[in-house]
């Protein structure tokens, strides 16, 4: 039995491993990609310690594709035999049964399950993060915030994870529109943690709801080491830079970022494919040829049109087919998710396919057909439950520029300016580049209709 970081005990022997594990917990924190290293060195040295087995399948559970989820099974059967061997601890055993929920589809269980550990550890902090991740890939902001605000307490200057704790409080804060605040948990957050990227990601979120692309840009500038380290979340945070650049009207900056950085591995994780194909779809929304950058996105989507994992995924896979006018995949795809959405019991994520999925998915590929009219009633349909696809508001805001750029073209003026309105209410009452010229846009149409209405007269 070894102690770990923050004064808990695990079921392993060798202090090596103890020391990797403790390392895979903070990489796991900051989004290092050296996190699967250190789990795997654990795993090494210590096959039966069942809590990383169990570990493991959560983060394949995370990756949100389909052949992750038998790996994440293996990872179950695993910690489940370990667990027979060496007797873990309460502690230990509650990410196995987290585990068990996710694979049964239920992940709010794996969240009480993770709840359950820190009312009584409050300071394990891959519990912490992995409810975190859950919660948000759940769309669940106001769950976020409150888990990680529960937990503020317990975490005092000598602990290693507090920075991280900041960081995570600062996007729970600026997901549910407490920007000032969350703003000071995210600088706070990486003071003390220099490689909290999540922190620094959250107060670029606020720069982007708040409508202040250019303190964005000088916020990003100049700390790229906060960020060099981390996965394919490094992807993200340079996406982030992009569409601080494209609000700033500088097309050339935003290509230059997605051909160097946004793109610069081809990468078939959903989450890159997210980042790619809501930044191309936005600059085509301002009419920016993108030219063949849509091929290679296509080309992967069209190979995950059956993945059926997570909603937020599968409409940036659709996306992607519209953009690279793939129809007979988007066939395709819609006829899966209708059949998905016929199941009743397939699980608690995929029953988001139904709502808001179908709308959802229905109204892009009419926007792609050119059919704004049906694209605008039915993405209004599913405008009010889009936070239920998970993903932040950010993500999230392409389909609502999809959502009212479709209205305007359908002629739907009223309806458009007022999502508009509840748009930017959303960002503290600030408008953006691409509110200030629709909303121009909305008032140039109804000029003309009223001169095209007073001709005849005249």
């Amino acid at each position: 039995m070894r102690i770990d970081q923050f004064g808990y005990e695990l079921t392993i022997s060798s202090p090596t491993a103890a020391e990797a594990w403790d390392k895979m917990v903070l990489a796991f924190l900051a989004h290092a990609a050296k996190t699967p290293e250190y789990l795997g060195s654990v795993l090494s040295q210590e096959p039966d310690f069942a809590m990383a087995h169990a570990t493991k399948g959560l983060f394949f559970l995370m990756l949100g594709r389909r052949e992750m989820t038998e790996t994440a099974q293996e990872g179950y059967r695993a910690a489940q035999e370990a667990a027979l061997r060496s007797a873990p601890t309460a502690r230990e055993m509650g990410y196995i049964r987290g585990l068990g929920a996710w694979l049964d589809g239920r992940p709010s269980e794996t969240v009480r399950e993770m709840e359950a550990i820190l009312t009584r550890w409050p300071e394990d902090a891959l519990a912490m993060k992995i409810s975190h991740a859950t919660r948000f890939i759940m769309g669940d902001g106001k769950g976020m915030r409150a888990s990680i605000e529960a937990l503020l307490p317990a975490y005092d200057a000598k602990n290693p994870a507090r920075g991280y704790l900041f960081g995570c409080h600062a996007f729970s804060l600026e997901e549910t529109g407490d920007y000032a605040r969350a703003e000071t948990a995210g600088r706070l957050g990486l003071s003390l943690s220099p490689d909290d990227a999540w922190g620094l990601h959250a107060v670029a979120h606020v720069f982007d709801m708040t409508a202040n692309a250019r303190a964005g840009l000088n916020w990003l500038e100049g700390r790229e080491h906060a960020w060099a380290h981390c996965n394919n979340f490094r992807y993200h945070v340079w996406w982030h830079k992009a569409l601080m650049h494209l609000d700033q009207g500088e097309i050339d900056a935003v290509l230059d970022l997605y051909d160097t950085e946004v793109r610069r591995d081809h990468t078939d994780d959903f989450r890159d494919i997210s980042n790619a194909t809501s930044l191309l779809m936005r600059l085509e929304l301002e009419g920016v040829n993108v030219g063949h950058r849509w091929d290679e996105l296509t080309d992967i989507a069209e190979r995950r049109t059956e993945d059926a994992c997570l909603l937020f995924a599968d409409l940036h896979y659709l996306l992607a087919l519209i953009g690279g006018n793939r129809d007979v995949a988007v066939k395709r795809m819609l006829a899966r998710m209708h059949r998905d959405a016929k199941q009743t019991n397939a699980g608690e994520l995929l029953a988001r396919m139904a709502n808001p999925g179908l709308s959802a998915a229905t109204g892009l590929e009419a926007f792609g057909e050119g059919d704004y009219k049906t694209a605008f009633l039915n993405l209004g349909r599913a405008r009010r439950s889009m936070q239920l696809a998970g993903g932040s508001h950010a993500q999230r805001d392409v389909f609502e520029r999809l959502t009212i750029d479709a209205a305007i073209r359908a002629g739907f003026l009223d309806e458009a300016e007022n999502f508009l309105h509840e748009r930017t209410a959303q960002r503290a009452g600030r408008l953006d580049s691409y509110a200030s010229a629709r909303l121009e846009l909305i008032s140039g149409s109804r000029v003309d209709w009223d001169e095209a209405g007073r001709l005849p007269a005249e």
